[in-house]
């Protein structure tokens, strides 16, 4: 497994990708969001689940976003989808790549969300969301994010389905990518609730390349591990992969 730091994807010392390349030279590569609720955490907080994926032959770009209060509502959303058009443009270069898959924890979760049921955003970017192989939202924020809410002036437990929420977006569009969505029983308040909300709007509107698992504890407390096996987040992730097609 080879490691690979701070290599830039955007103008600015700033927005960073560490990337996890596999022995071999065939391989998917899984785009990675981190969480921290979009004001805290960086790119390094998974690296031990980034380099399982790496051991088992998945090449990892783990993404530094811009946060609050620096940054503002979308520009973390923005700067994602920037990562992805850099892995898509640049990553051959590391190896052959076999698909790009991209996912997120909690607020990258909410991220990855947002790039795959908004397609502006990808767009943008000269990609098509259809192009990404497989999508892993790991206990994101299906309803304006919470810190969004705070810094728009709102009450942080409201639930507000507009433009920023990912489940305004569910149905504009005739088809997706395959998708993963994990949340636990005993999850942040809510959580659960919003997420079952997101699988029954998805049902509704008949898509049908989706499923989702629910862990049993607390808010990402299998990030670490999965019911006592080494890998944690990495090992999801790698089900994931290795369950397609969905």
């Amino acid at each position: 497994m080879k490691h690979i730091k701070n290599v830039p994807f955007a103008d600015d010392a700033f927005r960073m990708l560490d990337l996890y390349l596999p022995e071999q030279e065939s391989f998917p590569v899984f785009v990675y969001f981190h969480g921290g609720g979009l004001v805290a955490g960086d790119r390094t907080g998974s690296a031990a689940s980034m380099i399982f994926l790496a051991e088992h032959g998945v090449a990892v770009a783990s993404v530094e976003y811009r946060m609050y209060p620096e940054a503002k509502y979308p520009e973390f959303i923005e700067d994602c989808a920037l990562a992805i058009a850099w892995v898509k443009k640049n990553f051959s270069k590391y190896g052959n790549v076999e698909g790009i898959y991209a996912g997120g924890s909690s607020a990258g979760g909410y991220l990855s969300m947002m790039l795959c049921f908004d397609p502006k955003y990808l767009r943008a970017v000269g990609i098509d969301p259809l192009e990404i192989a497989g999508w892993f939202h790991d206990a994101g924020q299906p309803t304006k994010h919470f810190n969004v809410l705070k810094y728009s002036g709102e009450d942080e437990r409201r639930v507000i389905v507009d433009e920023s929420a990912p489940l305004y977006h569910i149905g504009t569009q005739k088809e997706h990518s395959p998708m993963r969505f994990i949340v636990s029983d005993n999850d942040m308040e809510n959580r659960y609730e919003q997420t079952m909300l997101v699988l029954s709007t998805m049902k509704h509107f008949g898509y049908s390349r989706y499923d989702h698992k629910v862990m049993h504890g607390k808010h990402c407390h299998y990030c670490n591990t999965v019911d006592g096996k080494e890998g944690g987040l990495g090992a999801l992730v790698l089900d994931f992969i290795q369950d397609l097609p969905i």
